[in-house]
């Protein structure tokens, strides 16, 4: 197996400690709320002469720190969350998929992937089914990053590695997939918004994006794969297990009722 450079590995601890200070995740929303809040501030006073399709007039930017913009913004956020295009649809979804996942449905789906994979090609058989466990959203990462874990232990690799491959797939690459998921219809909603801007009549299919996220599918498997089997898992082979390996989650065979339901 490859071994990165020093200057790799340079960069990459950099990347690591820059990553581990970032801030919250919902504090990077908040703190986009406010430049966006500042940036109409700024802008309000210049006209760009933009026209709107819609009504023919100059699109104008609204100074929103204002005392009335901010009771609206206040008055109007539950109707505005309530609003939100794909809401129902999400919901929908959600209730689905929450039926599948505690049927065990999609459990026992990954585990018979894994179960018929190759050692050798455990990486890209993990990155593939952590991909497809978005069908199931959160439940995906809790379900499959430890099932990740076990399953690069059991072969003797480091379990950290297939941690990471697994935690990547389900959350990095959430908008690739080679089949429909719950974020179809949340798209679906930005995109026919968008495009009534132009035509209000303009309905667009919840499928819409779903050519461009199988074509996308591979190429990420196979950098999951290069990343993890040549960066990630030399750079851990200095990174002693602190736990204990019998407290990790087992990979078991199928049964045979499990076979016949899935």
């Amino acid at each position: 197996m490859a071994q990165t450079t020093g200057q790799q590995n340079w960069i990459l601890d950099w990347v690591e400690r820059v990553g581990n200070r970032l801030p919250d995740p919902a504090l990077h929303f908040a703190f986009a709320l406010l430049i966006a809040w500042a940036l109409t501030a700024i802008l309000s006073d210049i006209s760009f002469g933009e026209i709107d399709p819609r009504t023919g007039q100059p699109i104008i930017i609204h100074n929103q720190l204002t005392g009335s913009a901010l009771a609206t913004f206040l008055v109007k956020m539950v109707t505005s969350f309530s609003g939100f295009p794909p809401l129902g649809v999400v919901l929908v979804v959600v209730l689905g998929v929450g039926v599948a996942e505690q049927s065990g449905l999609f459990a026992a789906g990954l585990q018979r992937l894994l179960d018929i994979t190759p050692r050798s090609l455990l990486s890209p058989a993990l990155a593939t089914a952590a991909i497809a466990g978005y069908l199931v959203a959160d439940a995906a990462i809790v379900a499959l990053v430890p099932l990740g874990g076990a399953l690069f232990y059991a072969a003797g690799r480091h379990p950290l590695a297939g941690i990471m491959l697994a935690f990547a797939g389900t959350t990095a690459a959430f908008a690739a997939n080679l089949l429909p998921t719950g974020l179809d219809p949340l798209l679906q909603g930005f995109t026919q918004s968008a495009a009534q801007i132009l035509d209000p009549s303009r309905t667009v299919n919840p499928l819409c994006n779903l050519w461009f996220m199988m074509i996308v599918t591979p190429p990420i498997v196979a950098a999951s794969w290069w990343v993890t089997d040549k960066v990630v898992e030399p750079r851990l082979a200095r990174v002693c297990l602190d736990g204990d390996p019998e407290a990790l989650p087992r990979v078991h065979v199928l049964s045979l009722r499990e076979r016949r339901s899935l």
